[in-house]
């Protein structure tokens, strides 16, 4: 490591390096293409950034390329690779889907050092020949299992080739998607297989729970429960666009503080999600797993599966959002017991222990605590109460005032007195 880079280690407050990061130091500050397996959080972002930017040379153009599989894991990655490429005069550009072309185009006339982007848009712009990958010395595929799936695997390849034959490579990822004989195959390099998994410890206590909910109006309702819990906020996972707009109208429609992360939406509309999501100013966000992919949020408490995962790749990757660098997190599973029978099959090569959770246990022992703590007398009604959204309470409705049940009394007196006069005549 760098002195600059060691310097700024020691001010950040780290004190020692993960795993991943030590495993994988030495091939690739050596020039070997390398395999990093981690569990999610373990830092493999700085693992290569570290060893890739120390031979960089400042000003002899692009040297360095990095492949995300979602705008957002790009924009983070630019964030983290910037601060330190800034400290050895090192420019990071980034190159994402949903951003202006035309600023990106005019802005790779610096011919900065380290190139991050999402495939499609680095292929656009090769194939436009506004980009040459003729300097290229190394290429990181980061979340590779992701990227080199039957959709984008095409275009990692046709990028590989546009490169130097040279060409140093790296994939990182938290689980195997193809083995290394598959991998060397393919892209026709010796592999160097770094899989930490078995030994990291940078994982936190994650507990995960399996929440009764069967329909989408009742997942729903959970979210709800979920998001009035005060200091709660959590990443919601969906396994369709469709289900998701369902969830957020009906959120939105009950007045809680939502946003999403995915769709259709702009470069800057994530941008603005994402950052309104980390400090604080939304309880939910409503994502997909291409979007959330790779995400860093600084102890995010709660990750909730309103549709649950199909596979145990998707859950490790869904999950890996909370717990990370030792802080602890929870796991909401929302279905029923069908489903959650289906979700056990699915984590049997897992660790993961499933455990069934309810709101009534949950804000029993929540009023309880708080009796014990004041010392104060807490009804049973308000025991039920317990869990619920703090919204006032609905309006009865007003029934319009019925005139002749107004004017029943004047009626009453006039033919009362009508009848008096008859009497007297």
């Amino acid at each position: 490591m760098k002195t600059e880079f060691e310097t700024h280690f020691k001010e950040k407050g780290f004190t020692q390096l993960t795993a991943i990061q030590t495993a994988v130091a030495k091939p690739l500050a050596s020039g070997q293409s390398v395999v990093g397996i981690a569990p999610t959080g373990s830092g493999k972002t700085l693992a290569f950034t570290w060893p890739l930017l120390s031979q960089i040379t400042s000003g002899s153009g692009s040297q360095l390329l990095v492949l995300e599989p979602s705008q957002e894991l790009a924009m983070q990655t630019t964030r983290v690779m910037r601060e330190w490429a800034s400290l050895v005069g090192l420019h990071v550009q980034s190159l994402t889907g949903g951003a202006n072309v035309r600023r990106q185009i005019e802005k790779l006339r610096d011919h900065s050092e380290v190139l991050v982007g999402t495939p499609g848009r680095i292929y656009d712009l090769l194939n436009r020949h506004h980009l040459s990958l003729g300097g290229i010395k190394s290429i990181v595929i980061d979340e590779a299992d992701d990227l080199l799936n039957d959709h984008s695997k095409v275009v990692v390849v046709n990028l590989v080739k546009a490169a130097p034959r040279d060409c140093q490579l790296s994939f990182f990822s938290a689980t195997t998607g193809q083995d290394r004989e598959e991998l060397s195959d393919t892209f026709h390099r010796q592999l160097v297989v770094c899989d930490v998994r078995k030994t990291d410890k940078s994982r936190g206590d994650v507990k995960h729970y399996t929440v009764v909910a069967r329909t989408n109006a009742q997942k729903t309702a959970v979210l709800k429960r979920l998001s009035a819990e005060p200091g709660f906020y959590g990443l919601v996972f969906f396994n369709s666009q469709r289900t998701l707009e369902y969830a957020y109208n009906r959120l939105v429609h009950s007045h809680f503080a939502v946003e999403t992360l995915g769709g259709r939406q702009r470069q800057v509309q994530r941008q603005a999600a994402l950052r309104r999501f980390k400090k604080h100013q939304v309880k939910l966000l409503l994502t997909t797993d291409v979007a959330a992919r790779g995400l860093d949020i600084v102890k995010l408490p709660a990750v909730i599966n309103f549709d649950l995962p199909t596979h145990a790749d998707q859950y490790i990757h869904r999950v890996g959002r909370t717990g990370r660098q030792g802080q602890p997190g929870s796991v909401y599973n929302l279905g029923d017991d069908h489903d959650f029978r289906d979700l056990r099959k699915t984590l049997v090569t897992t660790d993961y222990q499933l455990t069934k959770w309810s709101f009534s246990n949950e804000g029993t022992t929540t009023v309880r605590r708080q009796q014990k703590e004041s010392g104060q007398h807490v009804s049973s009604a308000k025991q039920r109460k317990v869990g619920r959204r703090n919204t006032p309470e609905k309006k009865r409705k007003k029934h319009k005032k019925n005139r002749h049940f107004k004017n029943k009394g004047m009626r009453f007196k006039h033919r009362r007195k009508a009848q008096e006069t008859q009497q007297r005549s």
